[in-house]
């Protein structure tokens, strides 16, 4: 999943939120030199990559682009499901999506001295350019896959898959919301678990 996803899987604690969502840049154990609330937020990320990467119905997600992207296709799976979680936002969330990110927005500005230097240099991009409202539309999406697609050198071709997007649009949609009801449940019970263990 993508990091409007990752955010909000967190649930309510803003520290398991900013830990989950710099997981990426935390590798093997450091993680543990970090507070109990930011280990839970990196853990619980780690679940979320484990069960969305195994997942049946993700891979029929990915399977239908796989021939064009290689292997860049789980990459462009997780942006597009973000995509319908932001369309959506209104089945998972009594929080307007704009007022929900700005919250988020605040909260890593108040947190900004413990982000690693990767995410300190990306924020403002992030926020002055507004990621994660941004992916409720499909010209959003151009603008994500464009600049992924730059980082990779112009070799990923993702800014092309806006058109699968648009061809299979229901397709992508089903799949996001069965999948996204037990990714939600999955990882209610590892957060519960988390709590209870670290």
């Amino acid at each position: 999943m993508n990091y409007l996803a990752h955010i909000y899987l967190s649930g309510e604690n803003d520290l398991v939120t900013i830990g989950n969502f710099i997981a990426d840049g935390i590798k093997g154990k450091r993680y543990k030199k970090f507070s109990k609330d930011i280990q839970t937020g990196v853990l619980l990320h780690r679940h979320i990559d484990t069960f969305t990467d195994s997942h049946k119905t993700v891979r029929i997600s990915t399977k239908r682009l796989h021939k064009k992207y290689g292997h860049y296709s789980g990459i462009i799976v997780d942006i597009l499901y973000d995509h319908f979680l932001a369309k959506n936002w209104s089945k998972y969330s009594d929080i307007p999506l704009d007022d929900y990110v700005e919250t988020f927005y605040d909260s890593l500005e108040e947190h900004y001295n413990m982000l690693p230097l990767r995410i300190q240099k990306m924020m403002p991009f992030m926020i002055t350019d507004n990621w994660l409202l941004s992916y409720a539309s499909i010209e959003g999406i151009q603008r994500v896959l464009d600049g992924m697609n730059r980082r990779t050198k112009n070799r990923s071709g993702m800014n092309e898959a806006t058109k699968e997007l648009e061809d299979f649009y229901a397709d992508f949609e089903t799949e996001f919301t069965s999948f996204f009801d037990e990714l939600i449940e999955s990882s209610k019970l590892k957060l519960k678990e988390l709590n209870n263990t670290i």
